[in-house]
């Protein structure tokens, strides 16, 4: 799989997280230009406005992230990811077995397929009491391989686990990393396996994903601007 080069800008994804679409476009016009990537997930999904919300944001140039990890019989997700052609997103998430991932390929059209690895709220503990007989990496690079053979374009990961996914696969898949924060695997809320903004880059992120850090802040727009400031210091021209 040949990677398309990734404008700077762009490598930082804002989670719009919050409760209705009038909130989500309120931030955004907040943050301007210092955030040209957006994710929009299962709550505003439950909130009316989804679809409107994609539209507008696609209007504005910004791109789009459809966040609602798909896991049903391969058939309904390929519908659902069907559902999302020809609408300006850019990347949607799968969080199924190889037969899902491989209908969510076949139907995806100009949308690239992430699949999820294993959440950033879940430890080794909480793997144990889900039944898995491994521990986190191999969990994560085993899925990982799973997607790369069912086509997708790239994965859901930790910013832990990203150092073996590129010691194994190399740059075969895009690699987008959530539970961004600013002091490195702090255990902040929910989030349990987290780094902050220059090692997930260091470790092999292409994308970072930060709901919080940027949308709980007294400025908003000056969290990303920072952030997008550690960027080009990781990537400069």
């Amino acid at each position: 799989m040949t990677m398309q080069a990734i404008s700077r800008a762009e490598r930082l994804i804002a989670a719009l997280d919050v409760a209705t679409a009038e909130e989500a476009k309120t931030l955004v016009q907040r943050l301007g230009d210092s955030v040209s990537f957006y994710k929009i997930g299962l709550q505003l999904f439950m909130a009316d406005g989804y679809f409107g919300l994609i539209d507008w944001l696609t209007r504005l140039n910004k791109k789009v992230f459809v966040d609602l990890k798909f896991f049903d019989i391969p058939q309904t997700v390929g519908a659902a990811v069907r559902g999302l052609r020809n609408r300006g997103v850019t990347f949607a998430t799968v969080h199924g077995n190889q037969t899902m991932l491989e209908a969510a390929v076949e139907a995806k059209g100009d949308v690239k397929i992430l699949a999820v690895t294993v959440l950033t709220s879940l430890d080794q503990a909480d793997l144990d009491d889900l039944g898995f007989q491994c521990d986190v990496q191999t969990l994560v690079l085993s899925r990982a391989r799973r997607a790369l053979e069912a086509g997708c374009d790239g994965v859901i990961s930790s910013g832990l686990e990203a150092p073996a996914l590129r010691r194994e696969l190399g740059a075969r898949l895009l690699v987008v990393t959530p539970g961004i924060r600013p002091v490195q695997n702090r255990l902040t809320s929910d989030q349990k396996r987290t780094v902050d903004v220059a090692r997930a880059f260091a470790n092999g992120a292409d994308y970072i994903v930060v709901g919080r850090p940027i949308r709980e802040a007294p400025d908003p727009r000056a969290a990303a601007q920072a952030i997008q400031a550690t960027i080009a210091a990781e990537f400069p021209a």
